[in-house]
């Protein structure tokens, strides 16, 4: 029996820093990461998990820039737009790429929604911001015409932020351990997925916010209930004081060294602080390990020779 993990590729694996994000950047990106990825299926089965966070950003750019011709869709339906278009890129990547091996196997991308309460406290606090930058009387204009909550973000103007609710449920988990059982490969809660509420009724609902993708990738993780949760990001390790003379790589973390530092502020929450969060919440409950490490490094980190465990 082949052993399964969940692996959510970061933002390096479509879009380059600095780089146009181009459709054909974002292919010619994607089929490297591929490589990478079906050099891993030779001894796992995978459900791939990814950011979409500029993408969501550049198409919220778009719709500003035209929405006097086509009026600009809420939050929910734009994570749902650039899910399937990152799905789509990835599944054709992946499958050529396992085409010029000689190998025949279906890739599916799953369109994700995931479940949140809707008296999360985020709703009451928006952090995360999204979209373009305004003027300050732009931004006052939209928080009084569409209810918006806009902050000045670092002296390059206003903008937008929506609330990131904890994930709770992944709607179609079922649908998506069908399709491993089937043999398989997985994209799916792509962006963080899409975030609905469940209404008294039964019925589900989109709302205007963002989930965080590591969150969503450790809650996939704990429900398909695979062998290890796997992130890959733009460095090797996880370093405790990252960027300063005295950095210091580390191999292997337990949970309660993972937290400790955490909260001595190693791991800032718009970098690693996510990844640790979401590793240390998959071996809670699971028992088994968590690795973070940069693409390129997956084979080594795989076979223990680089990388960083998450223990229990």
């Amino acid at each position: 029996m082949k052993k399964t993990a969940v692996v959510a590729i970061g933002g390096n694996a479509v879009n380059r820093p600095g780089e146009a994000p181009t459709a054909e950047n974002m292919m010619k990106n994607l089929a490297e990461t591929a490589k990478y990825l079906a050099d891993m299926l030779e001894g796992w089965d995978i459900v791939i998990t990814h950011g979409n966070g500029p993408q969501v950003g550049n198409l919220l750019l778009q719709q500003e820039a035209a929405k006097d011709l086509v009026p600009p869709f809420p939050l929910d339906v734009n994570d749902a737009q650039t899910q399937g278009s990152l799905g789509y890129m990835i599944a054709l990547t992946l499958q050529n790429e396992l085409m010029r091996r000689g190998k025949s196997r279906d890739v599916v991308a799953v369109v994700t929604r995931i479940v949140v309460d809707e008296n999360d406290p985020a709703f009451q606090d928006p952090t995360k911001p999204v979209g373009p930058f305004y003027s300050e009387e732009e931004a006052k204009k939209l928080m009084e015409s569409k209810g918006w909550n806009m902050v000045e973000d670092a002296g390059r103007g206003w903008r937008r932020v929506v609330p990131s609710p904890q994930p709770l449920d992944v709607v179609e988990k079922e649908v998506i351990k069908r399709l491993i059982e089937a043999d398989k490969i997985v994209i799916a809660a792509g962006g963080g997925g899409i975030p609905v509420v469940r209404e008294k009724d039964g019925t589900l609902k989109g709302v205007e916010a963002v989930i965080d993708k590591d969150r969503a990738s450790a809650l996939l993780a704990i429900e398909l209930d695979v062998d290890m949760l796997i992130i890959l990001t733009g460095v090797e390790k996880v370093y405790l004081n990252f960027g300063k003379p005295d950095q210091k790589a580390l191999d292997k973390l337990t949970v309660e060294e993972a937290e400790r530092y955490m909260k001595e502020g190693h791991f800032p929450r718009g970098s690693m602080g996510p990844k640790i969060e979401a590793s240390v919440r998959f071996v809670r409950e699971t028992g088994r390990e968590a690795l973070i490490t940069d693409m390129a490094k997956l084979r080594e980190a795989l076979e223990g020779r680089t990388g960083t465990r998450i223990v229990r």
